[in-house]
């Protein structure tokens, strides 16, 4: 199954960021916590090099909680600030203002030796579409400041906001890259809502998602729907279709209304706390 979506608008984005980076003191990168490798955009390291870095596991309520340790282990020892963030529920956020400075601190430093004492950070935050960056922003702010949406791609144009004497944001719409270097990138990319849904085969995309969930949590699918796990995806998603009433005149099973409740569950967390890929 070959993902690929890049929109017209990510290229004028990324244009947009690239000229804007040199205004900028820290770039906060906000990640999926469910898939923190799939959902690092590889150009915002060409695009942050040289800037101090702040990474965000945001969602992290719908992750499990171990794989969130082993993540947050991971990006600490490559030495990244990290922070675990569930923006929905405002949880995490009262580490931020101490994580910017300490992400920060060589640049403070250097600035206190040229006397230059009390300027805010300029940051800009960063991530993929529908990562939750608006959110973040909101509830930081504490007011509605950037949109939210439930779509990839709200976010269309910048906007600079001051968080208070100490930091200000520039947000930024939410960018992929022109090619995702491998198949089960765009697919996680995809199950997670960060590809539009309209241009996928929805009943192959959750098919992609039974096969994972057998493998890293069995059980869970038979948890939820009461069906038997022993068995193909096809089939699965098919007893999944009977069991919630997906059917057809005729009895035909709806494989695509089938496929888009498991997706929707799954990404609200109603199949529970759950991590696609760990590092």
């Amino acid at each position: 199954m070959n993902v690929q979506w890049y929109p017209g608008h990510m290229t004028k984005a990324r244009r947009m960021m690239q000229e804007d980076i040199k205004l900028i003191d820290l770039v906060i990168e906000l990640l999926d916590a469910r898939i923190p490798l799939s959902s690092r955009n590889p150009d915002i390291d060409d695009l942050a090099k040289g800037k101090s870095r702040l990474i965000l596991l945001n969602k992290s309520d719908l992750a499990d909680p171990a794989a969130n340790g082993k993540w947050l282990d991971h990006y600490t020892d490559m030495g990244i600030v990290t922070v675990l963030l569930d923006s929905r529920n405002r949880k995490g956020f009262g580490t931020i203002n101490r994580s910017v400075q300490e992400a920060c601190a060589a640049k403070l430093e250097r600035d206190r030796k040229r006397g230059i004492i009390g300027r805010p950070v300029r940051a800009m935050v960063v991530g993929i579409p529908n990562v939750g960056k608006s959110t973040f922003i909101n509830t930081l702010c504490k007011k509605a400041s950037a949109r939210t949406g439930n779509k990839p791609g709200v976010t269309k144009g910048k906007q600079w906001i001051k968080l208070d004497k100490n930091i200000e944001l520039l947000d930024t719409p939410g960018i992929l890259w022109p090619k995702f270097e491998s198949e089960i990138t765009g697919i996680n990319l995809a199950i997670t809502g960060s590809v539009n849904d309209e241009i996928i085969d929805m009943t192959e995309l959750s098919m992609k998602l039974i096969d994972n969930l057998k493998m890293s949590y069995p059980s869970v699918l038979g948890e939820r729907f009461g069906i038997e796990e022993d068995n193909k995806a096809a089939v699965i998603l098919e007893l999944i279709a009977r069991k919630r009433g997906c059917l057809k005149k005729g009895s035909e099973i709806d494989y695509d209304k089938a496929s888009r409740i498991l997706l929707d569950e799954f990404r609200s967390g109603k199949l529970g706390k759950i991590t696609l890929e760990m590092p």
